[in-house]
């Protein structure tokens, strides 16, 4: 079993998706052991030698940070604070991005800026290393002060509180610690802070998001390739020398990637009685081209933001400051995460338009691509679910980050909402990939009625492999179950 040494090294989004993937193993380096120690060590020393209150550490939370505590109330204080803003509701988080959040944590308090005890840190590991997934509810962050609610259901289970998942089952945090012959940690001052504040719920379905992101945008381009062809479109729209004077990256990249994917078809080297495609056909590098570009920003900012310290305080031994700001807050991933929700839209939005012209008895194609409409219905409805699919993420599409609700007695005046928009783009991620999926099932049954002419070799292997597991449909049968089923082929078939 692979072991991910967790370091100050730069971490990729890509290097997560493997991590989780693949199964592997977290250790901490030597380096992240003595940076969370020497922190450790130096916010020890400052408690007991600085009379001076240090928000979160000597004083209450928030609103709350005027009021001094007690030296022997600073364990309790952090107690409490996790216990209190344990408050999530609704669906939980799923598992798989439970686990980027783990990962997300462990790495921002190795660096040695928050302050937390190495088997504070350790427990996390452990956690992370042993399938547990403690339970998080999606709803209740305001994206500033970071994640406060999803992060205190998180690390409940560190004090042998909350629930989560372990071996298939939802027990409590105290039966694990049980069953595992773990103590609960006793937390140190400014433990229960370093770990509720911070960015990783929002981070953590970012980085999920953009994994699946880039895997759909290049199922765009192969599905879009083949509904050209099955649609009989044209070529010319591709050439390169029609992009070389509208330079955008992404836009360049989809022209080629199309001519590519195209290179060698029948079909497309037919006389066309037609002059000109429809727009969801002809702007496929300008759309498709759009979204890479803004996958592309997005996830630099992210890759920033899972590389970083983002609680509050922030403690910097070597510079002997202990600063309380706002690394916690949301705003700069906040927006690029709705940025990312309007581009995944848009890519499900050009799919269902290329999913209508389709179905639309056009071009030699019969009528929603049966051989004998009226009787049979065919493939009439499944631009129906395309379009409520569409519709719906138009609705989610609506950036969060445009919206701020004060908290906390008016000390947190302006927040990102950067989480509600994290959830929303990941609702629009699968409403995508159904759109996409959708899409391969009509341009597969389309493309057969194309025959005895073939598609270029790159489409007819995709359409072939395609077939072994959704048939072509002769007479009207349950669509439903050919539908999951494109879905999971997405999933499962290797892009190349």
């Amino acid at each position: 079993m692979t072991t991910h040494l967790i370091s100050a090294e730069h971490l990729s989004i890509e290097r997560i998706g493997n991590i989780i993937r693949n199964g592997e193993k977290l250790e901490l380096s030597d380096d992240a052991k003595q940076r969370i120690r020497r922190c450790r060590t130096y916010l020890d020393k400052k408690i007991a030698t600085n009379g001076a209150p240090v928000y979160g550490v000597t004083t209450g939370f928030g609103s709350l940070c005027n009021v001094s505590i007690g030296k022997d109330q600073l364990s309790q204080l952090q107690i409490n604070l996790i216990k209190s803003h344990a408050c999530g509701v609704g669906e939980r988080v799923p598992n798989d991005i439970v686990k980027i959040m783990l990962l997300l944590k462990i790495q921002s308090l190795s660096y040695g800026y928050s302050g937390c005890k190495l088997d504070t840190v350790q427990r996390l590991v452990q956690f992370f290393n042993n399938d547990v997934y403690p339970v998080v509810y999606r709803q209740g962050s305001l994206g500033a002060s970071g994640d406060l609610v999803p992060l205190a259901h998180l690390c409940l289970p560190l004090i042998g509180l909350g629930e989560v998942e372990y071996q298939g089952k939802v027990i409590s945090g105290e039966e694990l610690c049980r069953k595992k012959r773990w103590k609960p940690i006793e937390l140190a001052s400014k433990e229960g802070l370093a770990l509720l504040n911070g960015t990783q719920n929002m981070s953590a379905f970012a980085v999920w998001s953009l994994l699946e992101a880039r895997r759909l945008s290049d199922w765009a381009d192969k599905i879009a390739a083949m509904s050209l062809d099955a649609f009989d479109g044209r070529i010319e729209p591709f050439v390169d020398a029609v992009h070389q004077v509208r330079p955008h990256q992404g836009q360049i990249e989809t022209a080629k990637k199309m001519r590519e994917l195209l290179e060698g078809s029948q079909i497309l080297n037919n006389i066309k009685a037609h002059v000109q495609d429809p727009y969801s056909f002809r702007c496929v590098p300008q759309v498709h081209g759009a979204v890479k570009d803004t996958i592309r920003y997005v996830r630099s900012v992210i890759d920033i933001e899972i590389n970083s310290a983002t609680d509050n305080p922030t403690v910097c031994p070597d510079d002997d400051l202990i600063i309380s700001a706002g690394n916690f807050h949301g705003e700069p991933i906040a927006l690029p995460i709705d940025f990312l929700s309007i581009a995944m839209s848009e890519l499900a939005n050009i799919a269902e338009r290329r999913i209508y012209r389709l179905v639309s008895g056009t071009r030699g194609l019969p009528s929603f691509l049966v051989a004998n409409p009226g009787v049979n219905s065919g493939f009439m409805i499944t631009q129906y679910t395309a379009a409520s699919c569409v519709s719906l993420n138009k609705s989610l599409a609506m950036p969060s980050s445009v919206d701020s609700i004060p908290s906390c007695q008016d000390q947190e005046d302006h927040v990102s909402m950067g989480a509600n928009a994290a959830i929303k783009l990941y609702k629009v991620i699968y409403n995508t990939e159904r759109v996409l999926a959708i899409e391969l099932f009509n341009a597969a049954q389309a493309l057969d009625f194309r025959l005895p002419l073939h598609s270029s070799p790159a489409i007819c292997q995709i359409h072939q492999e395609f077939r072994k597991v959704v048939p072509f449909i002769l007479n009207d049968e349950l669509m439903y179950p050919h539908i999951e089923k494109a879905i999971q082929f997405l999933r499962s078939y290797s892009v190349k």
